[in-house]
């Protein structure tokens, strides 16, 4: 599926959707007042301070702040991508997600066909394991790697027997079946064009997503040829830059995951969960993507990456500290774990056991310590070029991190090891640089007191964000057009909205500024009370904007003023300071 979903059609789903029924299905609510309440499913509280209004399509929780729409509560709640709630919530409604850039997405058949496919050569492999004369030679491996049945049952592993067109024995030769597992990348073709399997002889692991569909393969050999392990290609259900091999077991075996410990390969998953560590997952043959750590964090707030102490670990290491990096934010923790050379998960557990592993996990190296670890290698920290090339290396890394107190705490380790104010180090990273010595002071006119400024244009959007109907029901004054004083693009943004689509909630307008950075603060706004009449909130929004027009008006008023003192205005401005005048 490619392409972007409208947002006119998330608009119009949560205009269907009851948040209420959603949340209600999942998290049982009573009846308080006008809204709904319930014991906070995010956090442990025995007082109920999570709050759903049904009116407003919007759920918050007052003692740990999460918030949002029926999508945020399916992210968050069954741990979805956002594609993945938009998709789920549309499929209660029986609706087709569309999709931009290439009209509807996948239609629902073609997919339900593909996933059945997928299903049943899963079938197919784990009763090849049963079944086969020559499964004996899996069956070995696999006691040899110490696997027991129940974790092989737990995993679904199968196996791939020798042969060249089992799959279509199997599962038919029909023209659709045909090219169904040649676009899965089960089969691939000849030169003349007849297709053979792609898996023989191999021990198959299934792939699957988060909701436990089969969407790939990963298959190792037993014999001697190559490579040791292949993966299925992508396919129109399976990107590996988005996939995490064993997340869906780790989510079954554990309700409440507090880490997930980031591994090589499917055996090492397979192992550790033999030794009761069942938290572990492996990207798919390539480096740990963005994609990959968004999911990460959807779902726990400790990631621990598992390397080798070899060179070619460490070096992986580095790369995925760097993918890390602009993901990070306050709360997401994130370590390092190197082995012992010449081991990996799947032989240290077996030599340590379970206890001694799981204190390497715990005691694993913080993201900050392997940075600055790493950096100051590379320098002579006894030499004031050393530690200014220290700062040179780390501007770069630093930019990526999110405000917030992680990145400030960062900054003032950096200034404690090169020896500098952590203030300019935050100019550094910003790329301040100070005024030229000799530049002239100008007199600037002393702004008159406002009568509240950046908080009346709080209200507003406040008023907005609770009744998004009232965009319609105010008369905008034409002045507000040219202020971009803050909050103010914001806002006419919001009132915009509004207008074009009076229908929305709150929780169908905040999805508009999902993952950009003013949406944070208009989910704050979202759940303050307002202490508004709710018969005079238009006319309370209509005050309010013509009082913002009247101060914009005020603070040009003074800046001509201003400059009239100090030059001749140019024609265009003497005409803007004359209609000023003229309105005061």
């Amino acid at each position: 599926m490619s392409g972007r979903i409208p947002q006119s059609f998330i608009d119009d789903l949560l205009a269907r959707v009851d948040i209420v029924e959603v949340i209600d299905g999942r998290v049982p609510l009573k009846k308080a007042g006008r809204d709904y309440t319930a014991c906070c499913p995010f956090h442990s509280e025995k007082t109920p301070s999570f709050s759903v209004s049904q009116t407003k399509q919007f759920y918050h929780c007052f003692g740990c702040g999460a918030h949002g729409s029926a999508i945020g509560f399916l992210m968050d709640f069954e741990h979805l991508e956002f594609v993945e709630a938009i998709e789920e919530l549309a499929r209660g409604l029986g609706l087709e997600v569309p999709r931009e850039d290439g009209g509807a997405a996948r239609p629902a058949d073609d997919s339900r066909r593909l996933f059945t496919l997928l299903e049943q050569a899963d079938h197919y492999f784990r009763r090849q394991l049963r079944e086969h004369p020559q499964a004996h030679k899996a069956v070995t491996y696999l006691k040899q790697r110490g696997l027991s049945g129940e974790i092989a049952a737990r995993f679904g592993i199968g196996y791939a027997p020798p042969g060249w067109e089992n799959l279509e024995a199997e599962l038919g030769r029909e023209h659709q079946t045909r090219q169904d597992l040649l676009l899965l990348g089960l089969t691939l073709t000849r030169d003349d064009g007849s297709p053979y399997d792609r898996f023989r002889d191999r021990v198959m692991f299934p792939i699957r997503d988060r909701r436990g569909r089969v969407i790939g393969f990963g298959g190792r050999v037993l014999g001697d040829d190559k490579p040791k392990y292949l993966n299925s290609p992508e396919s129109p259900v399976f990107h590996k830059g988005q996939e995490l091999y064993g997340l869906f077991e780790a989510r079954k075996a554990e309700r409440k995951l507090e880490r997930l410990l980031v591994v090589e390969g499917y055996m090492d998953v397979a192992a550790l969960a033999q030794f009761g560590i069942g938290y572990a997952v492996a990207t798919l043959g390539t480096s740990t993507t963005r994609e990959h750590l968004d999911r990460l964090f959807r779902t726990v707030p400790e990631v621990v990456f598992c390397f080798d102490g070899d060179r070619a670990g460490r070096e992986a290491a580095w790369r995925a500290l760097e993918n890390t990096l602009p993901v990070l934010q306050d709360g997401r923790q994130v370590r390092f774990l190197f082995l012992p050379e010449g081991e990996d998960p799947d032989s240290q557990v077996r030599k340590e056991g379970r206890e001694a592993f799981e204190r390497r996990v715990r005691e694993a190296t913080p993201l900050s310590e392997y940075l600055f670890e790493q950096l100051t290698g590379q320098v002579d920290m006894a030499s004031l070029d050393g530690r200014a090339r220290l700062v040179d290396l780390a501007r770069p890394l630093l930019r990526q991190l999110r405000e917030g107190a992680f990145r400030q705490l960062l900054i003032q380790r950096l200034g404690e090891l090169a020896g500098m104010p952590g203030s300019s180090l935050a100019a550094l990273l910003r790329g301040d640089t100070p005024p030229p010595a000799a530049a002239p002071e100008r007199p600037v006119p002393r702004p008159r007191a406002s009568s509240g400024g950046p908080s009346l244009v709080r209200h507003a959007i406040c008023l907005l964000l609770h009744h998004p109907a009232l965009g319609q029901a105010v008369q905008v004054p034409e002045g507000l057009a040219d202020d971009h004083s803050p909050g103010m693009d914001l806002l006419r943004e919001l009132l915009e909205i509004t207008r074009e689509r009076p229908h929305l909630t709150t929780g169908a307008l905040l999805e508009h500024w999902r993952d950009r950075e003013q949406g944070r603060h208009l989910h704050k706004l979202a759940a303050t009370r307002l202490q508004v009449p709710e018969a005079g909130m238009a006319q309370e929004l209509e005050g309010a904007l013509k009082r913002l027009t009247q101060q914009h008006r005020e603070r040009e008023l003074e800046r001509l003023l201003g400059e009239a003192h100090l030059r001749t205005l140019t024609a265009d401005e003497k005409v803007m300071l004359e209609q000023l005048l003229s309105k005061t």
